[in-house]
């Protein structure tokens, strides 16, 4: 088997006296959705931003793609192949679905903008905002104000976003919030369709959702890991039941 896309090795997070993330460690492959989750306040998202490089590690190490990206910028750690989404929807709500994306697709572009020129006339980057646009399935949605398509739209847009990138690794945080049912089984699709080709971590609350996407488990309470494996062997464990699934799970 080849080596993970991402390893973290005993990242920590503190902020004063306060341990967010205490030692975590994960690994992500190409073509598995590792799902972590737990209850508010767990650390999920912190790890998520340790991760990306929106938050600097007190200790530990970050892998990605073969380089130590342990301090780097957002930005750096994007070109080298990561992206994420938000809790909260992050896009520009006045602009088209298909400016968002194409936005998203410029940061790719390998030379400096000519500043004079429009820029629907990039051909490569009006092809990579395509093909994240078809492959989010919002083909029919491209010329929509981003603001008046649906919320579940709008985190499709935000992943649309992302692969237009072209990342390695798709961070997602809580990708199904605030979804109805019929918008979740939808994001659920999506997920499944981007998982060959990606490794992905998914922080999620959405139990169902978890348990029909995930191959990896890690439950984090406290910002510590309490169980990590398979997701039947983690939903069986004693502690995870009584710390956050509940003897109903």
């Amino acid at each position: 088997m080849s080596d993970a896309v991402l390893s973290a090795r005993q990242v920590t997070k503190r902020f004063g006296g306060l341990a967010a993330v205490n030692e975590v460690s994960v690994d992500l492959w190409q073509g598995r959705i590792h799902a972590v989750i737990g209850p508010n306040g767990a650390g999920k998202s912190t790890l998520t931003n340790l991760l990306s490089g929106d938050l600097l590690p007190t200790a530990g190490s970050v892998t990605l793609d073969g380089q130590d990206v342990t301090g780097w910028t957002p930005e750096k750690i994007s070109r080298v192949g990561l992206g994420r989404s938000y809790q909260k929807t992050n896009i520009f709500l006045p602009f088209t679905v298909w400016e968002n994306v194409r936005l998203a697709a410029q940061s790719r572009a390998p030379r400096a903008a000519r500043w004079l020129s429009r820029a629907t006339d990039f051909a490569a980057t009006n092809d990579r905002a395509s093909r994240a646009i078809e492959l989010a399935g919002l083909e029919n949605r491209r010329s929509a104000i981003a603001g008046t398509i649906s919320h579940g739209e709008q985190r499709q847009l935000e992943i649309a976003m992302t692969l237009a990138t072209d990342p390695k690794v798709l961070l997602l945080d809580e990708p199904l919030a605030g979804m109805g049912t019929a918008e979740a089984q939808r994001m659920v699709d999506l997920l499944l369709k981007l998982k060959p080709a990606h490794a992905i971590m998914l922080v999620e609350h959405d139990m169902d959702a978890v348990f029909a996407l995930a191959d990896h488990l890690t439950v984090m309470v406290n910002g510590q890991v309490i169980a990590s494996g398979r997701p039947a062997a983690v939903r069986a464990d004693a502690n995870v039941q009584s710390a956050y699934l509940g003897e109903a799970h």
